[in-house]
């Protein structure tokens, strides 16, 4: 049982100073401390610099001092720390930075990361809000796409919900696709035949099912045929019923390969489509199947869409930092590109460059 206690301000020592409070925070067991104060004390310290109160840890108490409303933001965090510990929840000193965001607004992140009546993979949690939006869109949508910068959990979470969902025996495959769009590289120059050559484009998927999966299931799935691992093009003239099917990548498909795609789903199945649409790497001249799905198809019942943010990403802080530099830059870049627009409008034809 946790214990939070707020205690009564002292009188300030002396003039000026202002009036101390402490709290005390009782915690069930030394797993449960490890949990919270993290390994090294790493979130301990993350705590610590999020706040002008004093924090101690002893054994399986930490104790809060400072100023009254310095003592009870701490203690607000802490006890929002201990929520996400006890849902089953992993703390970070990442998730902390996010639970402190939400704290300052009223909120609390163990509340906005609770996905009630599923159970995923390994004990896996949404770690954002916008991860609990994104997995109850899947949970109640036939077809839900996620879109955003790398980090966020797009597809990690999508591959989480598929196999979910063949342990529930609610699908009987999953079937997961991208398009072999080359990004810098030549996919002819690569060594071995056709499989071999696709393997790099397919690889992050394959990574993803073999952390939820043991080795031996996973293969003994691939062999069978229960999990179905292919680039785009192989989906072409197929009705794939019964299955959960992700689309990864798909800012690289063209509107003909989205449009293709999305009319493959057959009865009993459920499609999620991930995507970057600021990693496009189609040539210039062709539109991004992702962009044509969302003017046409955004307002469709039945269809769920979900914009991540760099707020939702979750690999390290930096990741988050720059992304929303290249969002600036190239923001700065387009309005560059408008007003040069504007200024050549303003010039007569006869006098341009």
């Amino acid at each position: 049982m946790t214990d939070f206690q707020t205690g009564t301000p002292s009188a300030p020592t002396s003039a000026g100073t202002a009036p101390a409070a402490t709290a005390t925070v009782t915690l069930t067991d030394q797993r449960e401390a490890y949990a919270l104060l993290g390994a090294n004390d790493a979130n301990l310290r993350r705590m610590r610099e999020l706040t002008r109160a004093k924090l101690i840890a002893r054994g399986e108490t930490v104790t809060i001092t400072g100023d009254a409303a310095d003592v009870e933001g701490a203690e607000r965090m802490v006890r929002d720390a201990l929520d996400v510990v006890r849902s089953g929840g992993e703390l970070t000193p990442e998730s902390l930075l996010r639970s402190a965001r939400l704290s300052s607004e009223g909120r609390s992140l163990a509340q906005e990361t609770q996905v009630s009546g599923l159970s995923l993979p390994r004990g896996l949690k949404p770690k954002t809000p916008g991860q609990k939006v994104y997995l109850d869109l899947i949970n109640e949508s036939d077809i839900t796409f996620g879109v955003g910068p790398a980090g966020t959990g797009k597809t990690y979470m999508a591959v989480a919900m598929a196999v979910q969902a063949l342990k529930a025996k609610k699908v009987k495959r999953i079937i997961l696709t991208r398009p072999a769009v080359e990004a810098g590289e030549k996919l002819g120059f690569l060594p071995g035949d056709l499989q071999a050559k696709i393997d790099p484009y397919l690889r992050p998927l394959y990574d993803s099912l073999q952390d939820m999966l043991d080795q031996e299931k996973f293969e003994s799935y691939l062999t069978s045929g229960v999990i179905e691992i292919a680039p785009l093009a192989f989906m072409r003239g197929r009705t794939l019923n019964d299955a959960f099917i992700i689309l990864d990548e798909a800012q690289n498909t063209t509107g003909e390969q989205m449009k293709m795609f999305l009319t493959r789903m057959g009865f009993s199945s459920k499609v999620v489509v991930t995507g970057d649409v600021t990693q496009i790497d189609l040539p210039r001249h062709i539109t991004s199947g992702l962009a044509v799905a969302k003017r046409v198809l955004s307002q469709i019942e039945g269809i769920g869409w979900h914009e991540f943010t760099e707020v939702d990403v979750v690999r390290h802080p930096l990741v988050g930092r720059i992304i929303k530099a290249y969002d600036a830059a190239e923001q700065a870049e387009e309005d560059r590109r408008a007003a040069r627009r504007g200024e050549l409008a303003s010039i007569p034809e006869d006098e341009r460059d």
